[in-house]
């Protein structure tokens, strides 16, 4: 559970942009929630100067490292080497006092150190000893990265800290476990510790490594090159030393009569969080958001609301940021916003739609669009790729969304960016593939 005795935890806001007119008849309510966390003073200090260590800066932390030891991971050496290499990298930039392990992932977990069942201390000793013992890492063996999250939960789990983090770094498919076992695995460590997916090569399955990323409420990224993981890996650890409040939950209430239609996060990436409401008392229900640092978010929430005449107006919405605590009463952390509903006959204010919502909605379209084209495109039908494509360059274009942009042109020639025309490239290198794929959930900020 988080602890809040800190000076330095960090101030929560909320604002909500929405058009809260309806017309008559009117009955879908929608809204951007923006949470921003400021004052933490963690990352910064983290990433300037990982070792230096003073009491009560940054919140007691626990890091898991699991690092792909199969078989594949020889074919190329220099993917083995650079999995050593991010690792040490990572153990690196580790703050003094956080708790780690390094775990070796084949068909079965091993603990590559420190051993014994539980976490080392942060220091420069245990640092060292870790690298040495990086070179215990040797490939070979399959796949079945459910065990490899079952024991990182159960390292994590024998430490009295506030934030539980993972990294798994893959490069095949998980071959040696079901994907039943795989998705046991998950339900039973979600809400217990949050992990970032890497995926290095091309040779792993793009939606199994999403799929643990988003259950895990982390960060899922292609390395194409083994070279890019040293620092790819450095900046996942500071990121994650720079969390400061585990286990934030968005929590809506709603008036009798009104239904949660959806609640996804939209920015910085795009993740369904409706199914993922767990009740919260009379009305309302809370949907987990995962460790914040110094950062800011958005969410896009609908709801329904029931019919009203012109002029009435209600409360659709309130929304507030919590900790759940287990049995006892959720840590509220101050922060509130409220959606509201307003029933008019002026049809300029009834029509118009909110630029934010009309951005993410946008957004939203983008990520799937690409997922249906590249799913398309590999089932040989080339026209509903070809369709499906041509309107995420439009998306894209439309929104500014230039990174995406950059990806899909390595996938489609670009004929005319506004309209939506493309052609399919004959020949798509697979990294390239696997990237848009990887990142088609990444948005652009809504310019306020």
């Amino acid at each position: 559970m988080a602890n809040f005795s800190k000076s330095n935890v960090p101030q929560f806001s909320v604002d909500v942009y929405q058009n809260e007119y309806l017309p008559e008849g009117g009955r879908e309510v929608n809204a951007i929630v923006t949470v921003t966390s400021t004052g933490g003073g963690t990352i910064g200090s983290a990433v300037a100067a990982p070792h230096v260590y003073t009491p009560g800066q940054g919140p007691d932390a626990a890091v898991a490292i699991m690092v792909d030891c199969s078989g594949s991971m020889d074919y190329p050496p220099t993917k083995m080497r650079g999995a050593r290499d991010a690792t040490a990298a990572a153990i690196d930039a580790l703050r003094d006092g956080v708790r780690f392990a390094v775990i070796g992932g084949t068909h079965v977990a091993k603990e590559v150190y420190p051993g014994g069942g539980g976490l080392a201390v942060a220091d420069p000793r245990t640092r060292e000893q870790a690298k040495q013992s990086l070179r215990r890492l040797s490939a070979g063996g399959g796949t079945a990265i459910g065990t490899w999250l079952r024991l990182a939960d159960r390292l994590l789990a024998s430490a009295e800290v506030d934030i539980r983090h993972g990294i798994v770094l893959t490069d095949g498919r998980n071959e040696h476990e079901s994907p039943q076992d795989l998705k046991a695995a998950l339900d039973s460590c979600a809400g217990r510790f949050t992990c970032d997916a890497r995926g290095v090569g091309t040779d792993w399955e793009v939606k199994e490594v999403t799929g643990i990323a988003s259950a895990l409420l982390g960060t899922a990224d292609i390395v194409a090159d083994p070279a890019g993981l040293a620092a790819d890996f450095t900046q996942m650890m500071e990121t994650a030393m720079g969390k400061e409040v585990a286990d934030v939950a968005l929590r809506l209430w709603t008036p009798v009569g009104t239904a949660i239609k959806f609640v996804k996060q939209v920015a910085p990436t795009v993740e369904e969080l409706t199914g993922r409401r767990t009740e919260a008392g009379p009305r309302a229900g809370d949907y987990p958001t995962g460790s914040w640092g110094d950062e800011s978010r958005d969410y896009h929430v609908c709801v329904e609301v029931p019919e009203a005449g012109i002029g009435q107006e209600m409360l659709a919405a309130r929304v507030s940021l919590v900790v759940p605590q287990g049995d006892g009463p959720a840590q509220n952390l101050g922060a509130q916003g409220l959606v509201r509903a307003v029933w008019t006959d002026d049809m300029a204010a009834s029509t118009s739609i909110n630029p934010q919502v009309a951005h993410y909605t946008g957004q939203a379209e983008l990520a799937q669009v690409i997922q249906q084209g590249l799913d398309a495109r590999k089932a040989g039908d080339v026209d509903g790729a070809t369709a499906k494509l041509g309107r995420a360059v439009q998306l894209a274009s439309a929104s500014g969304n230039a990174d995406t942009a950059k990806l899909l042109a390595k996938v489609v020639d670009v004929v005319d960016a506004a309209a939506g025309t493309v052609r399919l490239k004959a020949k798509v290198a697979e990294a390239d593939e696997m990237t848009l794929e990887t990142r088609s959930t990444k948005t652009v900020r809504v310019k306020k």
